[in-house]
């Protein structure tokens, strides 16, 4: 079946169109990404913001017009972190059932960690145990388990992402010392809830995925442009993380605006991801991380009438 997958997240509002057959992807006809910034505030105000959610639903109409074209039988919508915080989140489900005709799905951060592991794993070489990291805008989650059985066995769901932390703790451009101080405070202070729920130190691999990471990942290879096949399953050491990470947190956004590698609309809260990518490395004692360009939405795809 041509099926399609699209992730309203906090950040970005990203399409997958792809062929599936007895439960892999056989052929990929779009993988599409818009920064839309739909949880802009909804740390603070808990409702979207109208001009995010109308730059939203106007992404979502390109995606429904690329559907139409492509020619897909079925599509699956979910959204995330800031949808699950937002009190007027049915303004969202109306406008997507108007341009896609379906009723998003809005996920529970244990059903969004679930659904990361499928799709980052679905395509990993070889066996073994496999921690996946996933920095989103709002939330940030940590899934470990078997692959390619029997998947996952623990994961949290941590209110802590790349948005949500710029917009708690950067107010400065370049960020100060102290701004950055209270940042890293803020993620350790969820991080330390980690290890009561898994054992980070039983991972034969860890695999980041998102947009922070394969981000960071581009920065730290020195590319001179976004080359998704270059980024994929790379081996990015942890100093290397934690050098990209401060030398984002020493531009300025439009410096970071500047480099080849960065995709519109992400400059300013790069930063934040970075240092939050950096942070769960040292907590938990991660010595490298493998980026990942499948991911929720993949997972999301290969979940269609599950």
């Amino acid at each position: 079946m041509r099926l399609a997958a699209v992730d309203v997240g906090t950040n970005s509002t990203r399409l997958l169109v792809a062929d599936v057959a007895d439960g892999r992807i056989t052929a990929e006809h779009a993988r599409e990404m818009v920064i839309t910034r739909l949880g802009r505030g909804v740390d603070r105000t808990r409702r979207f913001d109208p001009a995010a959610l109308a730059r939203t639903l106007d992404v979502l109409g390109g995606y429904a017009a690329t559907c139409d074209r492509l020619g897909v039988e079925a599509v699956r919508v979910v959204a995330t972190s800031a949808t699950r915080d937002a009190r007027n989140r049915e303004d969202l489900a109306a406008g997507v059932r108007q341009r896609l005709g379906v009723t998003p799905e809005v996920l529970t951060g244990d059903q969004e960690a679930a659904a990361t592991f499928a799709g980052a794993t679905a395509g990993l070489p070889g066996a073994g145990r496999t921690l996946v990291v996933d920095i989103g805008g709002g939330s940030t989650e940590l899934i470990i388990g078997g692959r390619p059985l029997p998947g996952p066995d623990a994961m949290i769901s941590l209110d802590i992402g790349c948005v949500r932390l710029t917009e708690r703790h950067l107010h400065t451009d370049p960020p100060t010392p102290g701004e950055l101080a209270r940042l890293r405070a803020d993620a350790r202070a969820h991080l330390d809830r980690v290890t009561a729920v898994l054992d980070p130190a039983s991972a034969d691999r860890v695999v980041g995925v998102a947009g922070t990471v394969t981000t960071v990942a581009a920065i730290a290879l020195g590319l001179p442009r976004y080359d998704p096949e270059r980024i994929h399953l790379a081996t990015i050491d942890a100093a290397q993380i934690a050098a990209t990470a401060d030398l984002l947190c020493a531009m300025t956004v439009a410096e970071r605006a500047a480099l080849p590698v960065m995709a519109p609309g992400r400059e300013d809260v790069i930063a934040a991801g970075a240092l939050l990518l950096s942070e769960i490395c040292k907590l938990l004692g991660f010595m490298q991380i493998m980026p990942s360009e499948a991911d929720i939405l993949d997972g999301v795809l290969l979940g269609h009438g599950r």
